[in-house]
């Protein structure tokens, strides 16, 4: 009776485990992103360009709250209907934003932080405009060794200062709504938790 006993809670317990794998592995792929969305209204009263986004976009475990903000700025700067946010992290050989024609070409190529000199010359040779929004502490020794980036016409570098990217933190939740004001070359970024004046420098 003990032996047959042992051996039907064997069973049971090989069975209860074929039926929580499946479902303990979808557990385990959902928490490898936490996704955020952003209401973004753009008003460029230089340019007179208004328009509003919907953005999706996944943290990756690794992310820091500051890159993702980043990465919100850098849609703002180079907006588009067709501009998206890629798997970046979660796939090294993509970009952190990329844009594609209507026959799936790419146009544009777009980087934040300080990517490495061959990814951003290979991403040069693939699209007609490529860009890397650069960020952190590291930015400056960055600019100094990868001087070969500066010969490569179809690519800009734009810097956020430390500041900026600090105070970007504080706007970020799961559920945004942002309000990006441009007037005479300044950027506003509004929301209910305050506003960021946003400083840029342009590299190249």
């Amino acid at each position: 009776m003990i032996h047959r006993h042992n051996g039907q809670m064997a069973s049971l317990f090989f069975q209860n485990r074929v039926c929580l794998a499946p479902n303990l592995r979808m557990y385990s792929m959902a928490l490898k992103a936490t996704i955020y969305k952003a209401d973004l209204n753009i008003a460029n009263m230089d340019e007179h360009i208004y328009a509003d986004y919907q953005l999706t976009l996944a943290l990756h475990p690794s992310e820091t709250i500051e890159r993702l903000m980043v990465r919100v700025l850098a849609y703002a700067r180079f907006a588009d209907e067709r501009l998206e946010f890629t798997k970046d992290l979660f796939e090294t050989d993509e970009p952190a934003l990329w844009q594609k024609d209507l026959t799936g070409l790419l146009e544009k190529w777009i980087e934040v932080g300080c990517p490495a000199e061959d990814k951003v010359k290979k991403a040069s040779a693939r699209c007609k405009q490529v860009a890397v929004v650069a960020y952190g502490s590291q930015v400056d020794d960055w600019w100094k060794r990868n001087s070969k980036i500066k010969t490569l016409t179809n690519v800009e570098v734009w810097q956020l200062d430390d500041k900026t990217t600090c105070e970007l933190e504080q706007l970020c939740e799961r559920t945004m709504q942002l309000q990006l004001n441009i007037l005479d070359g300044e950027w506003t970024l509004l929301s209910d938790k305050g506003q960021v004046d946003i400083k840029w420098q342009k590299l190249q």
